[in-house]
């Protein structure tokens, strides 16, 4: 396939602010799915999605051993929370042959207008690191989060590492800067299972891939350091406004 480097470099500049965005509190899709199905409108969805994901998890995975050199990670709550988002992830794509999802964009508006209220409202959530469980509650809690989540991306997608750090916080007692750390590691894990679909079936565009993949991961390391530098109530200011950007998109796609 011929690409005009012209499109390439605004895909590019796509994925660098998309990594920004993605490494501090998710989000990353709503800046490089529209830019994809904008720049090729010819292609295939399932390969512009494929493609978006092999990018994603490159600038995911920086972030997350970023993320794992400086802060202290809660490898207890993470692990099992990645373990079951990768089976689950696998259970949500299926389940899109068998469920509507457009009935789930009026829960998924109301979860994410509750979110940013009760994090508006509460000036101290997640400021302090406090983790509320510990062995067989924090697996348990953990496995279900996972779950949930992996199960969440592989049916619908967007937002799905803002409602992370929400659950991270709300649940658990991350701060956010700990609940960022947290979501990368099982992004990770959701995008590789997505990615296990993807690319043996060819749903993905290598060269596009690759070079988003790269600015992907430059965007990181700026959305990383900054978010390490400033510490959570810089990341909790971001996630609003993230928030309020996906709360306005499904907003206009519901209504």
């Amino acid at each position: 396939m011929s690409i005009d480097y012209s499109l390439l470099a605004v895909i590019s500049c796509a994925a660098l602010f998309a990594g920004f965005i993605d490494s501090m509190v998710g989000g990353g899709g709503l800046i490089q799915i529209p830019a994809l199905f904008t720049m090729l409108p010819k292609e295939l969805p399932a390969t512009l999605f494929g493609t978006n994901k092999i990018a994603s998890v490159f600038g995911t995975a920086n972030a997350a051993w970023r993320y794992s050199r400086r802060v202290s990670m809660p490898w207890r709550t993470t692990l099992p929370a990645a373990t079951a988002a990768f089976a689950f992830s696998f259970l949500g794509a299926m389940a899109v042959a068998w469920l509507p999802r457009d009935l789930l964009r009026p829960l998924i508006l109301v979860m994410l207008v509750a979110s940013a209220a009760y994090t508006f409202w509460r000036k101290d959530f997640g400021a302090l690191h406090r983790p509320q469980y510990a062995g067989r509650h924090e697996l348990v809690y953990a496995l279900i989060v996972g779950g949930a989540i992996g199960f969440y991306d592989g049916f619908f997608g967007p937002g799905t590492g803002s409602f992370l750090i929400f659950l991270f916080v709300r649940f658990f007692g991350f701060d956010f800067l700990h609940a960022s750390a947290a979501s990368k590691v099982v992004n990770v894990a959701t995008n590789l299972a997505a990615i296990g679909f993807f690319i043996p079936n060819g749903f993905y565009l290598p060269l596009v891939a690759l070079v988003m993949a790269i600015f992907n991961i430059f965007g990181s390391v700026i959305g990383t350091q900054l978010a390490l530098r400033h510490g959570s109530g810089f990341v909790r200011q971001v996630f609003l406004f993230v928030v309020s950007a996906l709360i306005i998109k499904f907003a206009l796609d519901t209504f």
